[in-house]
């Protein structure tokens, strides 16, 4: 059974993507579900520009962050606390 609801990214969960990600993972960026993700792809229309992997649809995510209007990694405060953010300034 398949769930049609997606539940979009946390502003967290977006900059803690790998290099790249599925067309799901990039669809709950948007905050659509899957479905409608490929959908898209297939009218050429998905926000982001998409690559085929062997039969899966991969999105590099600096295309997905570019096309979500995020033009720079935001520095967190726990980051700080931890010593992850000072390395960033080094």
């Amino acid at each position: 059974m398949t769930d049609h609801r997606a539940t979009p990214l946390t502003f967290r969960e977006i900059f803690d993507l790998p290099v790249s990600v599925d067309l799901g993972t990039a669809a709950r960026a948007f905050g659509m579900c899957r479905g409608t993700a490929y959908r898209l792809v297939a009218l050429d229309e998905f926000p982001c520009p998409t690559r085929r992997v062997g039969g899966r649809h991969r999105v590099l995510t600096v295309d997905l962050l570019r096309s979500l209007g995020v033009e720079e990694r935001p520095v967190f405060a726990d980051e700080i606390a931890d010593g992850v953010a000072l390395t960033l300034f080094d």
